[in-house]
């Protein structure tokens, strides 16, 4: 079995338990570079997503519609409008599938991070949320089972922590504090890291 409505249902619950678990960790990251509210923002975000999961759907591509329409209007940030960008890129990337193969994850996150790439203006490099995603989109590329992919995708989230701290960034509001940002992880790098652990979890639902 591969990836299914079913998984990323589980996903989003998981995530938006690590989400609520990193809040305090993820302000205060933010407040360093930015306005402190992160990790507000992304739990605000993740509840809305999983209060609107469709329970029945089996189209893996209408579960992430939901996610994507539910995301938009949850919060006007930056850091959730590539969330939104996400979701509504996996939508129509996976419209019409049921299962779909876990070999396929890296070409799908490789659509994702083009299409934040195109949306926000940043290039790999610059020290944002993009280069953790693109380090995972190489690492789980072409594995086949979950476990593996889960393992992969969590040492590259923090292997990508570890290359982008030494260096300043490069966009967005951390640009204007580039010698402060040095030795400091990135917010939205931090939070994509977080959220990957946090799939590494139990189903939440499952707890107790």
């Amino acid at each position: 079995m591969g990836i299914t409505a079913s998984t990323v249902r589980d996903a989003v619950r998981r995530a938006a338990t690590a989400a609520r678990m990193a809040e305090h960790e993820l302000n205060t990251a933010d407040s360093k570079l930015g306005d402190g509210d992160t990790g507000l923002m992304l739990r605000r975000l993740l509840e809305r997503v999983s209060t609107a999961l469709p329970v029945t759907e089996d189209d893996i591509g209408s579960v992430f519609q939901a996610c994507g329409v539910a995301s938009s209007s949850a919060t006007g940030s930056s850091l959730g409008t590539l969330g939104t960008i996400a979701m509504l890129t996996l939508a129509k990337a996976t419209r019409g599938r049921s299962d779909i193969p876990w070999t396929e994850l890296g070409a799908l996150l490789v659509g994702v991070r083009d299409a934040m790439l195109a949306r926000g203006g940043a290039t790999l490099g610059d020290k944002t949320v993009v280069d953790t995603l693109d380090a995972v989109a190489a690492a789980v590329d072409g594995l086949a089972d979950r476990e593996h992919v889960a393992q992969a995708a969590v040492a590259a989230a923090a292997q990508s922590l570890a290359t982008f701290r030494p260096r300043a960034n490069r966009i967005g509001r951390a640009r204007m504090f580039a010698d402060r940002s040095i030795g400091l992880d990135d917010p939205g790098m931090l939070a994509l890291t977080r959220l990957i652990e946090g799939l590494h979890q139990p189903d939440p639902a499952q707890a107790g």
